[in-house]
């Protein structure tokens, strides 16, 4: 909060240290990123990285008491300054935990895992598949719709424990049920076999 009362009217928390106040990434050690309206005004603080910008008072939102900028705008002003990486880190638990991300574009994923496997699905030329699809009351990470192909990509912090376990192969039976073929992908399989994944993927797709 003093950050923030230190840039005056207006201030909020933003960048890497927004993205940190929503828990989009772990916290870091160095100066605290704040956005100031305007152009004029010092330039320089210890201990703050300061932003001049135009900020809109619907970009602006207050987080345990503090005025911090909007999960879509925090991600906007952090993919101009962090490695393609950490923005990628931050934009998938964003989507992970449901954020209204309105204005800002993205592939649909959910996790890093999910974007591997889309990205893969590109370099190995696959048909496009629909991103986190409704069947039913499921939804599945990536669909065929026509040639009824689910793919499921399992990461550990979403799949583990006995009731994940018991819940997707529960989904898997109902799916299958409907005539749909389902494969499962391990996050390793999906880094390390990438050829193998794609290979299985073709033959269940018959392309």
């Amino acid at each position: 909060m003093a950050a923030v009362r230190a840039g005056g009217p207006g201030t909020a928390l933003s960048h890497r240290a927004g993205t940190e106040l929503w828990q989009l990434l772990s916290p870091s050690r160095g100066d605290i990123d704040i956005t100031v309206h305007g152009r004029g005004g010092r330039k320089r603080r210890k201990g703050l990285r300061i932003h001049r910008s135009h900020l809109p008072e619907h970009e602006i939102t207050i987080r345990h008491r503090i005025p911090v900028t909007t999960p879509a705008r925090t991600l906007i002003d952090l993919r101009r300054v962090a490695a393609p990486e950490i923005y990628r880190r931050a934009l998938r638990q964003a989507e992970f935990k449901g954020m209204d991300l309105t204005g800002l574009e993205t592939d649909g994923t959910r996790s890093e895992p999910e974007a591997d496997f889309l990205r893969l699905c590109r370099r190995h030329r696959l048909p496009s598949p629909g991103v986190n699809q409704r069947i039913g009351p499921f939804t599945v990470d990536f669909l065929w719709r026509r040639e009824r192909v689910v793919v499921e990509v399992d990461g550990w912090t979403a799949h583990r424990g006995r009731q994940a376990f018991e819940d997707d192969h529960e989904r898997d039976l109902n799916l299958r049920t409907q005539r749909y073929r389902v494969l499962r992908f391990t996050a390793r399989q999906i880094e390390r076999e990438p050829g193998i994944v794609a290979a299985m993927v073709r033959t269940k797709l018959g392309v």
